[in-house]
């Protein structure tokens, strides 16, 4: 690759395993990718370990939940060797070409040095500039709702729903085309981009090669789409919390779900938000509900590898980004489905997918790992609620990322006031709270959560 001889590892690798390689193969660089969470504490672990074991070689960091920051004040500190964040791969071979050069290195390292020093005194200055609320006063600014005036709607069908190859030309016409492009590192909206001076005639020839690859994928079947929704009596207890019934005697508790609450403090007028606020406390003796569903898109692996035997990979490239593309539009026509349908909470609802795409519908479907529910262990409680794996063939990692990788899973929140925000900083009285109420060590989930731990955890 660009005159570079890459030894691709895979996913889920072991440091151990990592490390024993590069010594093996002497290798002059090592490049860490992480697409979730959980991932940054392995690349800090990794960091340590070549401390430990005397390595001088630079470490690369790159991927989707990466960031200089993190880098700098996370990674960077357990390694005395160079540690780099290469912002997309584009960069990659720039950064490495600087590395291992005799006459860049030093200025290189110097300048990035003296970067990550800045970034840090910025970090600590702005966290010490945040003021978190206690946890109490953040419950007691609470979103308000007036649940008599706008009580729950019952869904026409509780229970799970299952979805068996579903038709992928019915996919197609909700396909968010912005995000491909950036998975190509083309900055630009769909369908602007099409036409900017700079980038059109390369995204207009992009594009027409991906409706071409998509026809092919449709009309040839080789992808199979498979999803799996599930509609359930809950009520919100405890502040935080959301249980889930069996059946409408919400008699027997099915499982519990737990939430995180917003702590920095806000302007007037403005709450401090969980997403246990949008379904109706048990205390009111409102029956409410809750959603969840999982989709998955199957066989781009498989293509992928093809085309990769054939040398071709601009298309293997191409058909795991239309993968991920179909499995954001089925995760789209789904909710669709449910406000209009299954659920029914706007059954009137005429929108185009512009409208869609800009979150213009009544309700919300926040996943697991995202920023009004960061926590990712909460997938394994939606993935038995709904029994995701038996029906969508989608497994769960230890880290719990999902397999295969063109899959979205997430809860349906139906009422109108329910909206998407960010967590953000979490205070130490929060997260004892939470470990508590999931039966977890405080330790660990401070692991799970620490991008938004808003206090430095005892080592």
């Amino acid at each position: 690759c660009n005159n570079y001889e890459v030894i691709d590892l895979g996913v889920m690798v072991p440091a151990a395993k990592i490390l024993e390689t590069a010594k093996k193969e002497k290798v002059d660089i090592i490049g860490l990718s992480g697409l979730i969470t959980p991932s940054l504490d392995e690349m800090a672990h990794v960091a340590k370990e070549m401390q430990r074991q005397d390595f001088k070689i630079p470490l690369l960091i790159g991927g989707a939940t990466t960031s200089r920051v993190h880098t700098a004040v996370k990674i960077a500190p357990h390694y005395a060797g160079p540690v780099v964040w290469v912002k997309d791969a584009s960069r990659g071979v720039g950064v490495a070409s600087n590395l291992l050069s005799t006459d860049l290195k030093a200025d290189f390292l110097e300048k990035v040095k003296a970067e990550y020093d800045e970034v840090r005194t910025r970090h600590q200055g702005k966290k010490s500039g945040v003021r978190l609320l206690p946890l109490a006063e953040a419950r007691a600014n609470k979103t308000k709702i007036d649940w008599a005036s706008s009580p729950p709607t019952a869904p026409r069908k509780t229970g799970v729903s299952v979805f068996n190859n579903y038709p992928l030309a019915e996919l197609a016409p909700y396909i968010d085309w912005t995000p491909f492009f950036i998975t190509w590192e083309m900055k630009g909206r769909y369908p602007d981009i099409l036409t900017d001076e700079k980038t059109g005639q390369e995204a207009t020839k992009l594009f027409n090669d991906a409706q071409a690859m998509l026809r092919r994928i449709i009309d040839g079947r080789w992808f199979t789409a498979k999803g799996v929704i599930g509609l359930f009596h809950a009520n919100s207890v405890n502040e935080d919390d959301i249980e889930v019934y069996t059946d409408e005697t919400r008699a027997q508790t099915l499982t519990v779900l737990h939430s995180l609450r917003q702590q920095d403090e806000k302007p007037p007028g403005r709450p401090n938000r969980a997403l246990a606020d949008f379904v109706a406390p048990k205390q009111s003796g409102l029956k409410d509900y809750i959603g969840g569903f999982a989709v998955s898109i199957h066989g781009a692996d498989e293509l992928a590898k093809k085309y990769a035997k054939e040398h071709d990979d601009y298309s293997a490239i191409m058909a795991k980004a239309l993968a991920d593309r179909l499995a954001e539009a089925f995760a789209e026509r789904l909710h669709e489905r449910v406000r209009k349908e299954f659920w029914a909470h706007a059954p009137a609802e005429q929108l185009d997918n512009d409208a869609l795409i800009r979150e213009e519908y009544q309700g919300i479907r926040p996943a697991p790992g995202y920023p009004a529910c960061p926590d990712h262990t909460e997938k394994e409680l939606l993935f038995n609620l709904i029994e995701a794996s038996k029906h969508t063939g989608v497994k769960l990692t230890e880290s719990f990322a999902m397999w295969p990788a063109a899959a979205v899973s997430g809860f349906y929140f139906a009422h109108p006031q329910a909206r998407y925000f960010a967590v953000g900083s979490l205070g130490k009285d929060q997260m004892e709270d939470y470990a508590r109420r999931k039966n977890i060590d405080l330790a660990t989930m401070e692991r799970w959560l620490s991008p938004n731990l808003g206090y430095e955890p005892q080592e």
